[in-house]
Order: structure tokens, then C-alpha cells, then sequence
């Protein structure tokens, strides 16, 4: 990897970093270490998919982007600096699909190299629980080196499928790139791009969340987390979670299927029991029998203890960043971007925002105090603007926690009413549909 995309590397590991709680990525050990490599993936989250990518992934990839983002003035420097190969897709203004020959040319060359390339086979950026129709472009690439080659290369397909929780929430989202079994596409005459095409259409959907729609996303959510035993152990397991849903969806789709009675009975009681934690003001299935004392005292100590003594460091980190912070969201709402590009809004508003009021706020401290206060300045900058994430995020934790030992000590009953609920409910959904 040359020195340009290791900065980009590093830099797309930053800003996901900050902005995600979380990005996994499982089944690494699967991706090809060597030899020509074509990355299909699914593509819910704009710019923040190849970003995810290209972060993660251990191979230098060579993005196929559509040509518009290679006008955009912020954007393209990176594109260039990437390699990335423009396609002309015909939706969009301006297009000139006859072009893409320029495309499927540089494409070849680049597998032709035994490099990586990533493709986004959907076409567009959708955040609905299903795939979409894939187009053929991965298929015909990974054929058209074989058969550029004479047949003495194989090309390797690796399917890819994207997850994301809450996508455009600052430090409220996570995401998941599972890596599945390379697909090898060697000289076999029979095979068609279009049978090849579905089999990467079959691939990615092994590894993503596919529902009829988002509201039964949401409940196989709510039913995961009452089947599991344990709910609060993989709270932050971006492949657990992903998991459980996975499972709970294969239930409600079963049941759709063969007791549609039973299955509208169940999305009610799912229903009804998410509406009621909500009126508490409580998250997840985890409903404690009892809070000891010596426990509540200890948990005040070590998790309010730093949030007092954080105070001071929390807020010169809030001051520090916080104009540009404020700046990026009054640019995004003006926006009114689309669930799909609302991340990728904030990002790219960070890079554009983030560096000019630094720098202004570094010159005002240079203005105020001389050297030393820019020195101070530069060494605090990033410090204590992680810190102040960290110290919120504990904040909001023990904020949530507090609000399920008030509302314990208040209603204690409902707690009791609310656990039999939950354990009728396990054991119904166990009973229709097996162990979730």
C-alpha cells in the first residue's frame, strides 16, 4: 500500500472510530490474502459503507464509484488518491453509459494485477431490510478477467454484508461487515453472469437482516432480547445482535407462513410488551428481582465517582468542540438528508467544519495567551474532546440505569407483573419457534 491510502486508511479508521460506538467485522480469516479479488457487498449506508471497508479490510481496495461523486470537490481528491474507477450509471444526470468500457477496462487491468477491487452490485444506496435487485457488474468483471486471461486466472468474489444500528446517530450507532466464502470463478464455460449474480445475491443475504419491512425488524429485535437468557452479555456484540435478530426473523417469517393466527397473536404481545418498556422508560428484557444495597453503592461509586471528578476535562472538551459540533448539525438538518446518506452528511460536514474552527480556535488562543495557551491548546485538542465522549456516554449509561432502580423502588410490583411477562412470553416464542 502506497503512503496516500494508508493516510486514508487511517483517517476513515478515525472517523468511524469517533462517530460509531462499535464497527466489527467477523469471518476476516476468509478473506484472500493474494490473487485477484472482487468485494460485493450490500449498501445501506452511503459514503460510510466503502469507508467501513476500506478501514477494516486488509487488501487495498480499488472502489468503483459512480462518476457524479468524481465532480464533487470534496470528494474526488479522495477518489483519485484511492485509484477508485468512475461507472456512468444511466440515472444519473449527465451519464454516458457508452463510457463504461473506459471502466470494465481499468477494472480488468486492476484484476489483471491481482488486485482488490469493491463493488456495490445494488447500484444505489437503500436502508431497507431486503436486498435489492442486484446489477450483473460484479459477475461480468470477475468473468471477463478470467476470460481476458485465457482462462489461467481465478477470481475470487467475496461477498460482503453490511449492518447498521441507528446508522446517523452520533455515538448511538454500531455496524457489522460479515465476510463470507469467497466465490471462485475459474474457466467454467457454463457460467453466466446471471446465475453468478444470484449466487452473490444469495451469499450477501446469509449475512444481513432481510424482514418484509422495518417495523418487523423492530419487533425481531424486541423478541431477540426477550429469548436470550442472558440480554445485557452482547449488548455491545455487533454479531451477536445481528445473530439473535437473524433468528428471531426466521421465527416471525415461519410463523407467518404456517400459523398466521399465532404469528399476529405473538406480534401483538411483542408489541404490547415494547410499548410498556417504553412507558418506563426501560431497555431490553433485564428486569433485576432486587437492587442490594452494598451493590447500588458500590455501582454510585465507581460510575458516578468519575463522572464528578470528569466534570471539569468533560467540559473543556465539550468547549473545544463544540462549535464546530454545532455547526455540523445545523448544516445537517438544513440538509434533511435521507436515513441512507444522513451518516455520510455528518462526516464529510466534520471534515469541512472541524479543521477551520480549530484552527480559528487555536489562533483566538495564540491572540489571548501567546505560545503557551496555543500549546495547550494543541496538546488538550483531541484529548479531551475523546474524553468528553467517553464521560457522556457514561453519563447517559448511568442515567438509564438510575431511571430502572427509581422505577423499581416506585412500582416494584409492576416489575414483578413485567418479569412474568417477559417469561411467558420466552417461553411462548421458545415453543412456537424453537430456542431464538
Amino acid at each position: 500500500m502506497d503512503v496516500a491510502y494508508r493516510a486514508l486508511r487511517s483517517l476513515a479508521r478515525f472517523l468511524l472510530a469517533v462517530f460509531y460506538r462499535r464497527v466489527e467485522v467477523v469471518g476476516l480469516e476468509r478473506f484472500p490474502a493474494q490473487g485477484p479479488v472482487v468485494v460485493a457487498a450490500n449498501h445501506p449506508n452511503g459514503l460510510v459503507d466503502p469507508m467501513i471497508l476500506v478501514a477494516r479490510l486488509p487488501r487495498r481496495l480499488v472502489p468503483i464509484a459512480k462518476e457524479p461523486l468524481f465532480r464533487n470537490p470534496l470528494l474526488a481528491p479522495f477518489l483519485r488518491l484511492m485509484g477508485a474507477i468512475p461507472v456512468h450509471r444511466r440515472q444519473d444526470e449527465g451519464a454516458d453509459p457508452s463510457r463504461n468500457r473506459e471502466m470494465f477496462a481499468a477494472a480488468l487491468e486492476t484484476l489483471r494485477r491481482e488486485r482488490a477491487i469493491l463493488i456495490f452490485p445494488e447500484g444505489v444506496s437503500q436502508d431497507e431490510p431486503r436486498l435489492a435487485p442486484l446489477k450483473s457488474g460484479a459477475a461480468r468483471l470477475a468473468l471477463g478477467a478470467v476470460e481476458a486471461s485465457g482462462g489461467s486466472i481465478v477470481v475470487r468474489i467475496v461477498p460482503v454484508g453490511l449492518v447498521a444500528h441507528e446508522p446517523g446517530t452520533f455515538r448511538g450507532g454500531w455496524a457489522l461487515a460479515a465476510i463470507g466464502d469467497p466465490i471462485e470463478v475459474g474457466a467454467q464455460p457454463e457460467a453466466t453472469a446471471r446465475a453468478l449474480t444470484d449466487r452473490i445475491a444469495s451469499a450477501i443475504e446469509e449475512r444481513i437482516v432481510v424482514a418484509a419491512d422495518r417495523h418487523t425488524v423492530d419487533l425481531a429485535q424486541v423478541a431477540a432480547s426477550v429469548g436470550r437468557r442472558r440480554p445485557d452479555a452482547a449488548d455491545d456484540d455487533a454479531a451477536a445482535r445481528t445473530a439473535w435478530v437473524r433468528a428471531a426473523l426466521t421465527t416471525l417469517d415461519r410463523l407467518e407462513r404456517e400459523f398466521p393466527e399465532k404469528a399476529r397473536e405473538v406480534r401483538e404481545d411483542v408489541e404490547a410488551w415494547a410499548r410498556d418498556l417504553e412507558r418506563l422508560g426501560l431497555e431490553g428484557a433485564s428486569l433485576p428481582r432486587t437492587y442490594r444495597a452494598a451493590a447500588v453503592v458500590r455501582y454510585a461509586i465507581l460510575e458516578g465517582g468519575p463522572i464528578l471528578l470528569g466534570v471539569p476535562l468533560a467540559l473543556l472538551g465539550m468547549a473545544l468542540h463544540g462549535l464546530p459540533w454545532l455547526l455540523v448539525r445545523i448544516g445537517v438538518r438544513l440538509a434533511r438528508p435521507d436515513s441512507t446518506v444522513e451518516a455520510s452528511y455528518k462526516l464529510v460536514g466534520a471534515l469541512v467544519v472541524y479543521p477551520p474552527a480549530w484552527l480559528l480556535e487555536g489562533w483566538l488562543a495564540w491572540r489571548s495567551g501567546g505560545g503557551g495557551a496555543l500549546l495547550a491548546f494543541a496538546v488538550l485538542l483531541i484529548p479531551a474532546g475523546f474524553f468528553a465522549l467517553t464521560w457522556r456516554e457514561r453519563l447517559l449509561r448511568v442515567r438509564r440505569d438510575a431511571k430502572g432502580f427509581f422505577t423499581f423502588l416506585v412500582r416494584g410490583d409492576l416489575y414483578a407483573r413485567l418479569r412474568e411477562r417477559r417469561d411467558a412470553l420466552r417461553a411462548r416464542l421458545e415453543a412456537l419457534g424453537g430456542r431464538l
